[in-house]
């Protein structure tokens, strides 16, 4: 996957973060112990003399290894005694280390010369942020979805779509169904995809959320060159992060260009097995009279469809 220079540069500063305050609290528990047990202090003293000593000798290229030796048995012994008192004072024996985010690089982002795991699942959550925050959509919860707007039979069904989604949230992995939430604007769709969204992004799944016109503008933008993402980023973003929720569908500009990539990003994550949630006003008939049967077919033979009604809760907010 491609990112562009800030997306690096926000990631680095993250990890340089990470490392700093996990030195920082490595020093502030070292200082602590060693003033609890300033025998250990002095050990701890001897073990680094006895590091430095051997890489001036390693550095110098003389030749001597007994002297290697030596300095080898005193780290040694001095580690050993250090663990002791450790253990003695009821600590464990890596209680002075720096605890990383990630053991495997030490929060430095790189292992064995190349991206760590760590730097290139902090990279994706980045982008997909990045993505994300350009919807320009508040923060909603379960518990503010309000269910004394609806009456009737409408408020029984939407109180079943309420729970639908809560239980979606919870449960929510790899292998969750695709969702379409449909019904006239102002019912809640975007409201409970933002609640799942939230509950997603809270248990670490990689999410992006956006208007279809908004998301597809911007791979649009990228493949002719006019951004100053490289061509595909954005894209693949859509195809590979754990959750993809497209708000809106319908509401765009419909070109074959927009139609193709939606047909390709439904149909790859239809694939992949990685769930999608879209919020569409329109019903099925009126989706496939906007865009391919190809595009409406996949849609509803994989997707649970939640069908909201009501009247629109905006305004009857604001009434």
């Amino acid at each position: 996957m491609a990112y562009n220079e800030r997306i690096f540069s926000e990631a680095e500063e993250i990890l340089k973060k990470r490392r700093d305050d996990a030195e920082a609290d490595a020093e502030r528990r070292r200082e602590e112990f060693f003033r609890e047990c300033p025998q250990a202090e002095e050990t701890d003293a001897r073990m680094r003399t006895a590091v430095l000593g051997l890489v001036k000798v390693i550095g110098s290229g003389e030749n001597a290894r007994e002297y290697v030796e030596k300095l080898k048995n005193v780290n040694l012994k001095a580690r050993a005694e250090l663990e002791a008192l450790l253990r003695k004072n009821g600590k464990p024996a890596d209680y002075l280390a720096p605890r990383y985010v990630c053991p495997l690089c030490g929060d430095t982002g790189i292992r064995d010369g190349a991206l760590c795991s760590c730097h290139k699942q902090l990279l994706k959550q980045l982008s997909y942020k990045e993505l994300s925050a350009k919807s320009s959509l508040s923060q909603k919860s379960f518990d503010d979805f309000d269910l004394s707007y609806y009456t009737g039979d409408d408020r029984a069904r939407m109180s079943r779509i309420l729970e639908f989604c809560k239980n979606y949230a919870r449960d929510f992995d790899q292998n969750s169904r695709s969702v379409l939430m449909t019904g006239e604007t102002g019912l809640g769709k975007t409201h409970l995809s933002l609640a799942i969204a939230g509950a997603a992004i809270e248990r670490g799944f990689g999410v992006v959320y956006g208007s279809v016109q908004r998301l597809i503008s911007e791979v649009e933008r990228e493949h002719f060159g006019r951004s100053d993402k490289p061509d595909g980023a954005t894209e693949d973003a859509l195809i590979t992060c754990d959750l993809l929720i497209l708000d809106d569908l319908g509401a765009e500009f419909t070109t074959q260009f927009v139609t193709a990539e939606l047909n390709s990003i439904i149909g790859e994550r239809l694939q992949t097995r990685r769930p999608t949630i879209i919020n569409t006003n329109l019903s099925l008939a009126e989706l496939q009279d906007k865009y391919s049967r190809r595009i409406v077919s996949r849609i509803a033979g994989e997707y649970v469809i939640l069908k909201f009604t009501g009247r629109d809760v905006r305004s009857l907010r604001r009434g």
